[in-house]
């Protein structure tokens, strides 16, 4: 089967290499040249663990191809993925427009009846307009079908080989008996592939995100009444995920969340829901509440601190999440943006979002090379991220270094009574009162 993936951004990349992995002949087709000049050298712009070795092993075997061509790449194919970028228009809803020049692209270029698949997230009714666009030139049958993606970056090559469960949106058999096909070497150990109707495959991709956002946020208020109260988040969070009703996914506390999907689809679903007149108060909170939470990191060092113009704050993680380099977002920029306003100094480390703060935020702050060199000279430290190597850090380096043995952890990775017994002055999310 000959497939082609139109965007090779964070979604249609792993997409691509992934089915090329099973042994489909596949082509990533993009306008960006740069992009797809990198990817033939095995240069990937984005950083996702795995991803590399899947790209150059099957460019390697010749399964796997980029080109800038895309008219010729949908000439070629049997499925086409749409998986260019949706991101949130000025009004909070998700920008179609790369979507539908796609699929115009692909109607003027259709060669044989053909599945047409949209990977990109895209509200309700998105199916019908990509069939509109594609319709308007076509001269072979085409079957235009859902299938959202459910990767969380950092995990993505591996969400995508072993998926939990694949969603497939089809109005036709044929489309059906093409999907079925394609993702039969994902689901050998029983995982379910759920057909339904376009217009609820569209919805399950807003609604699973915004369940997992709406838990993120839940969790935050408990933290933040734990603190009011005087009890430990990290214990009531056990005794609630214990409950088979609940579970004890998604139920850490933090900073807030971040990245490419969660804020983006809130947004997007809340639009969909007022142009529809059937508006979402709970998702609505959940957004504030994300929106406060993000500036509880400068609230506790300011507590901690007192004035903060003419310190100097190091910054532990900048990615949104670990095992990943996406500072879309991310907690970390508002942290930053509030510390610089309030006249201090910003030194950050990140395991691999460095090249990418450097382009966000530029010289407004320092770089350390190593997590250590960022505590020189810094009045506190304050952790954004949970990195593997911020999880045991060396304390009394960390103490040595610092002009005053501030901690603020915002994901709450060390324990209080140790932090006391070494002489920290510690905050962290949810852990009693501060």
């Amino acid at each position: 089967m000959q497939i082609t993936v139109i965007g090779t951004g964070y979604v249609g990349l792993v997409a691509g290499a992934c089915f090329a992995e099973t042994g489909s002949a596949v082509v990533c087709a993009d306008v960006d040249s740069a992009k797809i000049d990198g990817l033939r050298k095995n240069v990937l712009p984005i950083y996702e663990p795995g991803l590399d070795a899947l790209v150059e092993r099957n460019q390697a075997q010749g399964r796997l191809s980029f080109t800038t061509d895309v008219a010729a790449a949908v000439k070629s194919a049997d499925v086409i993925f749409i998986a260019v970028g949706t991101p949130p228009d000025e009004d909070g809803s998700a920008d179609l427009r790369h979507v539908l020049s796609v699929a115009e692209t692909i109607g003027k270029n259709l060669a044989r009846e053909t599945v047409i698949v949209t990977k990109s997230t895209v509200p309700v009714g998105t199916a019908d307009k990509v069939s509109d666009a594609v319709a308007t030139h076509a001269k072979f049958p085409f079957h235009v079908v859902s299938n959202p993606e459910f990767l969380k970056e950092g995990a993505a090559v591996d969400d995508f080989l072993k998926p939990d469960r694949v969603v497939l949106g089809v109005d036709s058999d044929f489309a059906r008996t093409v999907m079925a096909e394609l993702y039969a070497p994902f689901v050998r150990t029983g995982k379910p592939v759920i057909f339904m109707d376009i217009p609820s495959a569209e919805m399950t991709k807003y609604a699973a995100n915004a369940m997992l956002a709406t838990r993120i946020s839940f969790m935050n208020e408990i933290a933040n009444l734990c603190e009011t109260v005087g009890a430990n988040v990290d214990l009531v969070r056990k005794g609630i995920g214990s409950d088979s009703r609940i579970g004890s996914s998604f139920l850490f506390p933090g900073p807030g969340y971040g990245g490419s999907c969660f804020p983006k689809d809130v947004k997007a679903l809340l639009k969909t829901s007022e142009e529809m007149g059937a508006p979402m108060r709970v998702l609505r909170a959940v957004e504030d509440a994300n929106d406060r939470q993000k500036e509880r990191l400068f609230e506790k060092l300011h507590s901690a601190l007192g004035e903060l113009r003419g310190t100097r704050i190091a910054v532990w993680g900048l990615a949104f999440k670990a095992q990943t380099d996406d500072m879309r977002e991310s907690p970390s920029l508002t942290l930053i943006d509030a510390l610089l306003k309030a006249g201090a100094a910003v030194s950050a480390h990140d395991p691999a979002a460095m090249h990418e703060a450097q382009r966000r935020i530029g010289s407004r702050i320092s770089y350390g090379k190593t997590s250590y060199d960022s505590l020189t000279d810094a009045d506190a430290l304050v952790v954004v991220t949970d990195w593997n190597e911020y999880r045991f850090p060396d304390f009394a380096r960390i103490k040595a270094a610092l002009k005053r043995p501030v901690v603020v952890d915002g994901r709450n990775l060390y324990d209080p009574a140790k932090m006391e017994q070494l002489g920290f002055t510690y905050r962290s999310i949810g852990r009693g009162s501060e």
